[in-house]
């Protein structure tokens, strides 16, 4: 079951428990900050700016999915802008805590201080309904907030401009601002909900529904999908997936590329242990699904290269040393000092190979 919404308000906060009263009262130096630091933007004559101006790049209209993996305890968010970096703006997370989008008329100081609310007890409608009432530019905000239970709040301001919307269900909650139309916020959702995978590629897929459907009225520039886990112990940070494209013709098609990347990366680790373990076959089919998966991977052909050589293909490496160094020069550099191909070194090709 979901809702969806155009315009709304977050429902009342109550009577908080003592002990969360009293957490409440130790964040007042944060949130008594809010009327100055929450202000709606305004230029020196109090006008307003229209936000579909290009020169308004205070204004992050946007669309975005954030969303729950119960499996791994994943959250995520994708997000597609015609602003600049709206990866830089528009989000705020931790791993096991929440994930916090902050748009329209943004401002950041939501995601952090949504987080502290939350990891003190209060649920992401408390925490969000406590911003909202003491922000002054609220009817100019759009937020959503997921934590790791899966509850959801979102707030899309009466001034946010059209079309302006979200819809949470299960897991996610899908919102928007200056779009098409409702059937952009729509194709997120029936996206997400029918879909499977890792976290990432769910909210790409999202990010691409909705750009089929209408996306930002003003086109396109940037993107980014942040994916946060919970902290293990030794971990130095709770980032999955964090890329970002600032600036873009064509940002989600690029932001996909660079997490087929990723991923080719992910696999290119599997191989040295199964290397170690004798698992020629295993080695083999993990270096080809990286190439596969990202063909401009100049690392991936350097494994497979490895792999091959192992194997007694040595037509077969040398071919994919070839590709290696035509995607990237400066493997001529490298090749020579790497110790897996050191049979190769008087090979004559493998001479000629690296010039």
């Amino acid at each position: 079951m979901h809702e969806w919404v155009e315009r709304t308000s977050v429902g009342g906060l109550g009577r908080p428990a003592g002990w969360r009263s009293a957490a409440l009262v130790s964040l007042i130096s944060i949130l008594g900050l809010i009327p100055g630091q929450l202000r709606a933007q305004a230029s020196d004559t109090n006008e307003p700016v229209d936000p579909l101006s290009d020169y308004a790049d205070d204004y992050l209209a946007t669309y975005s999915i954030i969303g729950l993996d119960r499996a791994t305890g994943q959250l995520g968010m994708g997000v597609q802008s015609k602003a600049f970096g709206a990866g830089n703006r528009a989000m705020t997370a931790k791993g096991g805590v929440a994930m916090v989008a902050h748009q329209a008329s943004a401002n950041p100081m939501y995601g952090p201080i949504s987080i502290e609310l939350i990891e003190r007890g209060y649920s992401p409608e408390e925490a969000l309904g406590q911003l909202v009432r003491g922000d002054e530019g609220r009817d100019r905000r759009q937020n959503a907030i997921i934590d790791i239970e899966g509850r959801t709040a979102a707030w899309t301001g009466e001034s946010t401009s059209d079309w302006a919307g979200h819809r949470c269900g299960v897991d996610y909650c899908a919102q928007g601002n200056i779009l098409t139309g409702p059937a952009v916020v729509d194709a997120m959702v029936e996206s997400f909900e029918s879909s499977s995978g890792p976290l990432a590629e769910r909210l790409m897929d999202a990010l691409d529904a909705a750009q089929a459907a209408g996306g930002d009225a003003r086109g396109m520039q940037s993107g980014a999908i942040l994916v946060v886990a919970p902290r293990v112990r030794g971990a130095f940070h709770d980032r999955v997936v964090d890329i970002r494209v600032d600036d873009h013709t064509e940002p989600l098609i690029e932001l996909r590329r660079i997490l087929d990347l990723q991923r080719s990366g992910e696999m290119l680790r599997e191989i040295n242990p199964k290397l170690q373990a004798g698992d020629m076959a295993g080695a083999l089919e993990s270096a080809q699904a990286a190439v596969a998966k990202s063909p401009r991977n100049d690392n991936a052909y350097v494994a497979l290269a490895n792999v091959q050589l192992r194997m007694g293909d040595r037509e077969g490496a040398m071919n994919s040393l070839r590709r290696a160094v035509r995607l990237n020069h400066g493997r001529r550099t490298t090749l020579p000092r790497d110790r897996n191909f050191m049979r190769l070194h008087q090979d004559p090709a493998f001479l000629r190979l690296i010039g």
